[in-house]
């Protein structure tokens, strides 16, 4: 059985987070700065609620009769909670013989082409540890982006503001930053196995290093061009969040209307319509967060019973980070051209250059990953190298009408010229003759 590992890093950076959380807004209290103190207790008590909620619907609490675990919850004690359960059942596994199993099929990754189904018992314990595991995993997304996420950036905005790093902001602010890391980690290995739910997924340390690579770099290099961007235009730092935030969160819901049917009814069989509809707009809203920082690894398809367009999303793909390359192009240049004198000590142009160049680099450990480390490789259709390929052809394609036209038009411009200089070349050639026709006569003459 697994080691639950995974329960006790969210733990860690949940519990972790919040007491900074709270011992930052008590000096920012002391410091008579009330509006970083309410800030900064509002973006760590809002994913503290959330989380209590996500755990609470995983696990059915309210249709079992568990008062205990719901006051704990409400006390925003439920994660120990949890993960005290969880070290239970490991240590406890084995001890005392299951009444029943359940079989799984999972197939094999393919091998010379060859796809082997193979069947799995699963125990009440270690399908007690997965339902935990599934939980974690999704409350460590909701921490990492709806509270660690703009936490990050509210505090580097007051460092920029106060042009001062103390050491507690610092340790907040690294433990942010892996929060976000890690739940970004988290939704690639959630789409994953979503996506290739038939299959036995094993991810391997290779995988982790490049997708924890790839996240960093990407998600560092945004926050800091967001706040850049807010320091000196703080008014239009806002219709660049709700345009992007928006987007996002109308997208999938555009489709689902688009597509004319019905609400999915596998979420929870005791919701109404409007639950599911409130839990569905829960969902898009964490959605839309993910994607204002990175790249969600994941399609929302709410017309699907797992909610996850399982189709390949290379175009998408592509255009996301394409787009995102050039907003944040844009608004670095928008800070260059307006920054003020807190940056008089900051060699402006460099910073713009390493900014750009970190989100490059996130792009480049992407491609590693899809190319050489993603677990499902060998049941894609094309791979990272062939529509790289493809892509430059393309662009070759483009390129060369332009200059043959190009070429074309210079002969069309030459040939004029040639004329012109031939029929100049005759002139001349005649006046000679005439000349000479002359000389001879007046000589005889």
């Amino acid at each position: 059985m697994k080691f639950p590992g995974s329960v006790l890093v969210s733990l860690f950076l949940f519990v972790a987070e919040t007491a900074i959380a709270l011992y930052l807004s008590s000096t920012y209290r002391s410091a008579g700065d009330r509006i970083w103190q309410w800030l900064t207790l509002f973006f760590a008590l809002l994913p503290c609620i959330l989380v209590q909620f996500s755990l609470v619907f995983i696990h059915r609490d309210l249709s079992r009769d568990r008062p205990l675990i719901l006051l704990l919850h409400i006390l925003q004690l439920g994660p120990i909670v949890r993960c005290v359960e969880v070290f239970y059942i490991y240590f406890n596994a084995g001890r005392v013989e299951e009444p029943y199993v359940s079989i799984t099929k999972k197939r094999q990754m393919p091998k010379d082409g060859h796809s082997e189904e193979v069947e799995k018992e699963v125990g009440q314990a270690e399908g007690k540890l997965f339902t935990h595991r599934s939980a974690f995993s999704r409350a460590s997304v909701i921490q990492a982006f709806l509270g660690s996420a703009p936490q990050l950036t509210l505090q580097l905005y007051i460092c920029i503001l106060q042009q001062e790093i103390t050491a507690a902001r610092s340790i907040f602010m690294v433990l942010s930053l892996l929060s976000i890391v890690y739940g970004a980690l988290r939704c690639n290995i959630l789409a994953i196995k979503i996506k290739y739910d038939d299959y036995d997924i094993s991810v391997k340390p290779a995988a982790y290093l490049c997708i924890f690579l790839w996240r960093s770099f990407e998600i560092a290099t945004r926050v800091i061009v967001l706040v850049l961007f807010s320091s000196v235009l703080q008014i239009w730092i806002l219709p660049v969040v709700l345009v992007n935030f928006f987007a996002f969160f109308f997208y999938p819901w555009i489709q689902f209307w688009n597509s004319k049917c019905t609400l999915p009814e596998n979420i929870e069989k005791a919701l109404s319509n409007v639950g599911t509809t409130i839990v569905l707009c829960l969902l898009t809203f964490l959605y839309a967060g993910i994607n204002m920082f990175c790249w969600s690894a994941a399609q929302l398809k709410l017309n699907d019973s797992d909610l996850i367009d399982k189709s390949p999303n290379w175009g998408r793909l592509a255009l996301y980070y394409l787009l995102r390359f050039f907003e944040n192009a844009f608004l670095l240049l928008m800070w260059y051209t307006y920054k003020t004198d807190v940056y008089t000590y900051i060699c402006a142009p460099v910073l713009f250059l390493q900014l750009l160049i970190g989100y490059c680099i996130a792009v480049l450990f992407m491609l590693v990953f899809y190319q050489f480390c993603h677990p499902c490789k060998k049941l894609f259709s094309s791979n990272i190298y062939e529509g790289l390929v493809i892509c430059f052809k393309f662009f070759c394609y483009v390129c060369k009408p332009l200059t043959s036209n190009n070429s074309v038009e210079k002969e069309k411009l030459k040939f004029p010229e040639n004329i012109e200089n031939d029929a100049l070349a005759s002139y001349k050639g005649n006046e000679s003759q005439n000349g000479s026709t002359q000389q001879s006569v007046s000589s005889n003459a």
